[in-house]
């Protein structure tokens, strides 16, 4: 178990120039709580291990960065943490952003280029959605740095509402109740991969990001995409939280509190087993529906 949050005055340099209000400081504590329940309830850390954390430049993986190292500055998280952002050549991406920003704040790091965007735009036909084939291209870079690096963790910045939007777009698009969990070993095992933000709110990582001033980089230097899957649910669901506030936060609890008898995945609970009478189970010479 994590020790409580030290309230000495002292800081992680992310946190420099950090605004002194009762509002923010009340912000920071919720993100930083969040971040250790996730951590603690989804059993992520191994003392000694060395985490890779991705950073795109985006508000969500400034503020993963500058939680986790909050953590690890006041102890409470025991192992090393190496930042990584991965320059995929997009047209216009500010490449002496984020060094110059990670260098100032002292956070040891590692700037790869590889030009992904390419290869994107020669597979996918124009007007067509590229962030899936980018998606996997990145992973694929980030799974092989986290190797060179000695990391057995890739460490993402995927929020509560992106847990949502995921599970929402495999309900309606891919047919199964799935979503991204907080903790996961790939497919080779040989890594996890790690989202401590899942207890963390969209909008309080962009009120931190800004309130913080941290140099956002835009993720439409491919253009825009406004016909994705994700950007239609996610505009459903802000209409759902704009009729009933909260709602966004009880449906994210839904998915920590399943009932596979209550579903319909007979691969998940023994149906055919359940009749009046302990140890009672369907007769064999009853034919399958599927049968009839």
């Amino acid at each position: 178990m994590l020790d409580d949050t030290d309230e000495s005055t002292e800081i992680h340099p992310l946190f420099a120039g950090a605004p002194s209000s009762t509002e923010f400081r009340k912000l920071r504590k919720r993100l930083v709580r969040e971040t250790r329940a996730a951590i603690e309830d989804y059993g992520m850390i191994r003392p000694g291990d060395r985490w890779l954390v991705c950073l795109s430049g985006g508000k969500d993986s400034y503020t993963l960065l500058a939680v986790l190292h909050e953590l690890k500055w006041r102890g409470l998280l025991p192992v090393d943490l190496l930042a990584c952002n991965l320059d995929q050549g997009q047209p216009n991406f500010p490449a002496t952003v984020l060094p110059r920003f990670l260098t100032e704040r002292d956070v040891t790091h590692r700037i790869e280029y590889q030009d992904t965007y390419s290869i994107v735009t020669d597979k996918i036909a124009p007007g067509g959605t590229m962030c899936s084939l980018c998606s996997r291209l990145r992973r694929g870079n980030l799974y092989r740095i986290a190797r060179e690096e000695g990391c057995s963790a890739v460490v993402l910045g995927h929020h509560r509402d992106d847990i949502l939007e995921t599970f929402f777009m495999n309900l309606f698009h891919g047919g199964r109740l799935a979503t991204m969990p907080p903790k996961l070993l790939n497919e080779d095992g040989d890594l996890t991969v790690l989202r401590p933000l899942a207890y963390v709110a969209e909008a309080d990582c962009e009120r931190f990001s800004r309130a913080m001033n941290y140099p956002i980089i835009p993720c439409d230097l491919c253009g825009s995409q406004e016909g994705l899957q994700r950007v239609q649910v996610k505009r459903l669901l802000d209409e759902w939280e704009s009729r009933t506030p909260g709602r966004r936060q009880v449906m994210f609890r839904a998915l920590m509190n399943v009932r596979p008898s209550h579903l319909l995945d007979p691969k998940l609970f023994d149906f055919a087993s359940l009749f009046p009478g302990a140890g009672s189970a369907a007769p064999d010479d009853i034919p399958q529906l599927r049968d009839l």
